[in-house]
Order: structure tokens, then sequence, then C-alpha cells
């Protein structure tokens, strides 16, 4: 009986404390299993790449320096480039394996290459328009006053666009004006500033300053008063998409996870990239708003770069004609973040 007794209060306990834990373990066994989820992906495609990036975006380096990256098997090397198009552009020399955009140079290197857009940033909204800022000389006080200036234009960008409809909206030809390819924003800063060109588009907080304290330059309107809105995608070749569809998936997710980690986390990630780029850290937090992604695709992401892809053909920027669907590869996306995805396919 004694013995009896022992084993009964020893099976009580171990069936009160399996009841008493079994509710409170289920969110340590759900996170468990998202875990293991998680590393059984990573682990089945584990994927190497360099990314190309700029100095102002915190996206990619806060996926890196806090682990979103790595824990989905993904080892990143971050390549800096002064702008995006740049980034993109050095995808045709294998310099890095993904970029991110504008829309204007993600289509034009997915009309000329063998690339896809995986995905979409999220950054074309009224917001976002209003960051970029018209820096123009005093002696300029209208859109009319542009007629016969010196236009700054980013090499690869989608500033002829914007030039092209914001004078057309105020009844400037623009051929009527002159327009200056540049490098990159510090290139135009000292031509602004030296008087060799009369007005440029600018965009984020520490350029925007910078360009306010130029001698004789104001700012004369932002892009939100005009009909453009540029959204941002993300690109790949379409070798890195067959061979490593699941890592496409993961990279998404991952990039998610982070931009909703900086939301929360603001004073971090400013403390990341002034450690990185140099960013002045009240710069990046004042940037957040509008620098930080919303991954997905969207009717309006389809449709953003359908209106662009029209006045590329029509420019003669793009020469040959594509179908726009063609060169979209989602399915990572729809995989990866599926709420996020509600572009109708045809």
């Amino acid at each position: 009986m004694k013995k009896f007794g022992i084993i009964a209060t020893v099976l009580a306990v171990t069936f009160t404390l399996a009841a008493c834990g079994g509710k409170d373990n289920k969110p340590a066994a759900a996170e468990a299993n998202s875990t293991n989820s998680q590393q059984t992906e990573a682990a089945a495609d584990p994927i190497k790449i360099k990314i190309a990036d700029t100095s102002t975006n915190p996206v990619f380096r806060v996926a890196k320096n806090k682990g979103f990256l790595e824990k989905y098997g993904i080892d990143a090397e971050i390549i800096t480039f002064a702008t995006p198009a740049e980034g993109i552009n050095s995808l045709f020399i294998k310099q890095a394996d993904i970029g991110w955009g504008a829309d204007f140079p993600s289509l034009n290197a997915v009309s000329k290459g063998e690339f896809s857009i995986i995905g979409a940033t999220g950054t074309d909204t009224e917001a976002s328009a209003a960051q970029w800022k018209l820096f123009v000389r005093d002696d300029i006080q209208s859109a009319a006053d542009l007629k016969g200036k010196k236009l700054s234009t980013l090499r690869g960008t989608f500033l002829p666009y914007l030039w092209e409809v914001y004078l057309k909206d105020n009844g400037v030809a623009v051929d009527d004006t002159k327009q200056i390819g540049q490098g990159g924003f510090d290139e135009a800063f000292v031509a602004l500033k030296k008087g060799e060109i009369d007005a440029t588009w600018v965009v984020g907080a520490t350029l925007i300053d910078k360009f306010k304290a130029i001698e004789g330059v104001h700012e004369l309107t932002d892009m939100s008063k005009t009909s453009i809105r540029i959204g941002g995608t993300l690109i790949a070749p379409n070798s890195l998409i067959k061979d490593h569809p699941q890592a496409i998936a993961n990279f998404l997710k991952a990039l998610d996870e982070t931009s909703k980690y900086i939301a929360a986390n603001p004073d971090e990630t400013a403390d990341i990239l002034f450690k990185e780029t140099k960013q002045p850290k009240e710069a990046t937090i004042r940037d957040l708003a509008t620098n930080n992604w919303n991954i997905g695709f969207t009717q309006e992401s389809f449709d953003s770069l359908t209106n662009q892809k029209d006045y590329m053909v029509g420019a003669g920027i793009i020469k040959q004609d594509f179908n726009l669907a063609d060169k979209l590869s989602l399915g990572g996306l729809q995989q990866a973040l599926p709420d996020s995805f509600t572009y109708k396919q045809e």
C-alpha cells in the first residue's frame, strides 16, 4: 500500500503539472515551432549574397546588424553606392546580387537584362513624395522662371520624368531648359553652390539641410504638389530567383521583420546607421516616417510601374517595349507575405 501510495502521488503530481503547464506552455511551444520552421526554411536554401545599397537607407543595415538576415540563412555583404540607380546598374557587372531603387531605374534594368522585380518597398505615398524638395537659385520664383535654366538630373534616375511632368504642368517646354546629368547629390550640391546648375531635386533630411544652407538658394516646391508618385522596387537576376526560390522568400520575410523592428526602435536604428555610415542620428529619425519599407506588391505598385514604363518607352529611354507582367517574379513574396500581395494578376 505504501508503495502504491508513492506511485499514485507521483502520477498525481505529474498530471497536475501537465494540466497546469499545458495552457502556459502553448505560447512557448508555438514560438518553438515558429523558430523551428524558420530554421528549416533557412537550412533548405542558405545563400550568400551582395546587396547594393546607399548610405541613408536603414533597412538592409539593420537587417544584417540585428541578425534578421542570418536568421533566415542569408549571409549578406552590403555594398554602398551614391544612388540606388548606381546600385541597380552594378547588377549588370555582377558587383551585386540584389538591388533596390525607384521604379524608373528598376524598369530600365529589367528592360535590358535578365532581371525581375521581386517586390515593392511601399514608399509611393504622399508623405514620401513631400520629401522630394526642389531647390533653385533665388532668381527663380516660379516654375515659369525655369525657362532657359540648367536643371540637374541624376543619371539613371527618374528625375527626367519628374522634370518633364512638372515643367509641362506649369507650361514650360522641356526643350526650353538644359538638363545636366550628374552622378549623385554631392555633385549636384557642388554644382548648385558654384552656379553651374540652377535647380535640383533633393531627398533626405541630411541633404535637405545641406542644400538649405547654400547662400542664394531656396526651396521652390516639393514632389507632392505634382502628379508624380514614385514607388520603390527590389530586383534580382532571374538566375538567382530560379536557383534559390526559398532564399528569395526568406529574404523578403527578413526585410518585413526588419521594417517592423525599425518602426519600434527608431533610436537604435539611428545608432546603427550613424555607426556604419555616419548619417546624423537626428536625420535618420526624421527620415524614418518615409524611409522605412512596407514590403509587398499592390495594384497601385503595378499601375505606377506601368505609367513610368509608358513614359520611358515614349521618350526612347527604353528602346524595346515589353510586357511588364513578364518582368515580375512575385512567387517568393506571395509565399512569404501573402497578406501584402494585392496585385490582381491577369
